[in-house]
């Protein structure tokens, strides 16, 4: 399967496009790459059904988080409007506080607007316990040892979630090498060169991009878990002389070495240098 977007087009002026025209385009870039130029495009491997369906887990559980904060956020916007703060409705006991609110200027709530937060509480519960739903299943699938994930679980420091995502969006396909996993995940790096210009535009940002987000989050946590670890020494060394930019550039550079360690734990078994696994 071609990557549409790696095969080179015209940039001079206002390009022309038409189905003649792009099918033209790929019929010259599959004789080229037919010829033995493996660099003229890029191909997409396409995950098996099986593959697809189990990452749905992971990716179901981040849509209904982010829906449970929105109804969150709707009922305390609702009641900031009534001069109404320190309202929690995640916690166990959100009905019978509801009853105890008072406006800020003493009052107590409008009826309607009593009745629409607690249709919004309908919605959250009802999210709530989907979400509660969803992390059983997942939980489930990582109890096998045969999944992709399950063997980075028994890191400190990486939960079931952080476990499945990489199952799901990277480790259960093959890599041959540091460098294809790491432009996988958009984390591979971006120089630029002509003449005496010589500088590094970053990370690519190609990649697959919820695995890189849940890379970044991750190499923050495992500063915090595995501060022990050859990974956490080598960023604070890094960090010594530098500022907050520096610490940004650096957590990068730290998610990419730990995505490679992480899949050589996966794949071969190699416990990052200075890790810490979980106690049985």
């Amino acid at each position: 399967m071609v990557d549409a977007a790696s095969i080179a087009v015209s940039r001079r002026k206002r390009r022309a496009k038409g189905d003649k025209i792009d099918g033209e385009a790929l019929l010259r870039t599959l004789m080229a790459y037919k010829r033995g130029e493996p660099r003229v495009c890029s191909m997409v491997r396409a995950p098996s059904p099986q593959d697809e369906d189990r990452r749905r887990v992971c990716r179901e559980r981040k849509t209904l988080v982010a829906e449970r904060t929105t109804h969150i956020n709707r009922i305390k916007g609702l009641l900031f409007a009534q001069g109404v703060g320190g309202y929690e409705p995640a916690r166990g006991d959100r009905r019978r506080a509801l009853e105890d609110l008072r406006t800020g200027d003493g009052r107590s709530l409008p009826e309607h607007l009593k009745r629409q937060i607690g249709r919004e509480l309908d919605r959250l519960e009802m999210t709530m316990e989907q979400i509660k739903a969803i992390e059983a299943e997942r939980n489930a699938l990582l109890a096998a040892d045969n999944v992709p994930g399950a063997r980075v679980a028994r890191l400190r420091g990486i939960g079931p979630e952080f476990a499945s995502v990489l199952g799901g969006e990277a480790f259960y396909r093959h890599f041959d090498n540091r460098r294809q996993i790491a432009a996988y995940a958009g984390l591979a790096a971006s120089p630029w060169k002509s003449g005496s210009i010589d500088r590094e535009q970053g990370v690519s940002k190609a990649g697959n991009r919820r695995l890189r987000a849940t890379l970044v989050q991750l190499a923050w946590l495992w500063l915090t878990h595995q501060p022990a670890s050859a990974l956490s020494q080598w960023f604070h060394h890094r960090i010594q002389s530098g500022g907050a930019r520096t610490k940004k550039v650096m957590i990068i550079a730290l998610a990419r070495k730990l995505l490679i360690a992480l899949w050589r734990f996966e794949t071969h078994g190699e416990v990052p240098a200075g890790a810490v696994l979980k106690t049985a």
